[in-house]
Parts: C-alpha cells; structure tokens; sequence
C-alpha cells in the first residue's frame, strides 16, 4: 500500500525504498511511546520535555513511513508525509514541522526559544499521532 506522491518522491531520490521490518515498527512505537510518557512529566524542565516530545513525534512518524516501505535520511520530510503515512491533517503536520524548526534552532544555533504552548500543543499531536499509528498494520 503505497500512495502516488511517495512513489514520486522515492523517484526522485527524497525517499529511499526499503523493505519494511516489523521489528523496526514495533520498535520504534515503543521508543515514542516511553518518550511520550516522560514528556508528559512536569517535574522536567521544558526543553526535555520538548525534546522527548519532539522525538517521539519523529520515531512515530518514521514509523508511519518505514511500514510502508519507505525511509528519508530529512527529517523534515519524514513529517510532511505524514498526511499520507497516517492520515494527520496538515494543520499537525505544520505544528512539528515548526517543532522542528525550533528543534534546530536550539541544537545548531542555541537558541533556545520554548513556550508552555508549544510543548503542550506538540503533546496533542504526538498523543494523536499515537494513535493512528498504532492503529496501522504492522508490517509482516
């Protein structure tokens, strides 16, 4: 099960195809979802909290992606398939893909620039994301 604009972006080198792993799959759902209950932690500071969150956006995304066949060595475009991996609507997928601007920021710049909101907000997706992927078919 594949869609014409992931086979358009594997065409033209943006993904690679790669014979999905259920191994990988379960894996990496298990990885978001420790993550993703550490994140929820507000004993942590905000910037952990954000990076477990972030993460576990990108391992559930990743996810969503390797189970079709498909991996990106770009993050970013990782979650911009997202509406054709798992169904997100593009109003979450542009919330990560500002998370992941801001990621950048503070890992290559230090800027660290972190608002309540946001971490919340990107908890909302993630817990979202979480479901849908779990709700996919393992890959075999």
């Amino acid at each position: 099960m594949t869609s014409p604009e992931l086979e358009r972006l594997a065409e033209i080198g943006a993904l690679k195809r790669e014979p999905p792993s259920r191994t990988e799959f379960e894996g990496l759902l298990r990885s978001a979802n420790a993550r993703l209950h550490d994140a929820a932690r507000a004993d942590l500071a905000i910037e952990s909290r954000f990076d477990l969150a972030y993460n576990a956006s990108h391992a559930l995304a990743l996810a969503a992606l390797r189970r079709l066949g498909y991996r990106s060595e770009n993050r970013f475009l990782v979650f911009q398939t997202l509406s054709h991996t798992a169904g997100l609507e593009a109003a979450d997928w542009r919330l990560l893909s500002k998370c992941h601007e801001r990621r950048n920021l503070a890992e290559y710049e230090g800027i660290v620039d972190l608002e309540e909101r946001l971490v919340a907000d990107l908890l909302d997706v993630a817990r979202k994301l979480l479901d849908a992927v779990s709700q996919l078919p393992s890959p075999q």
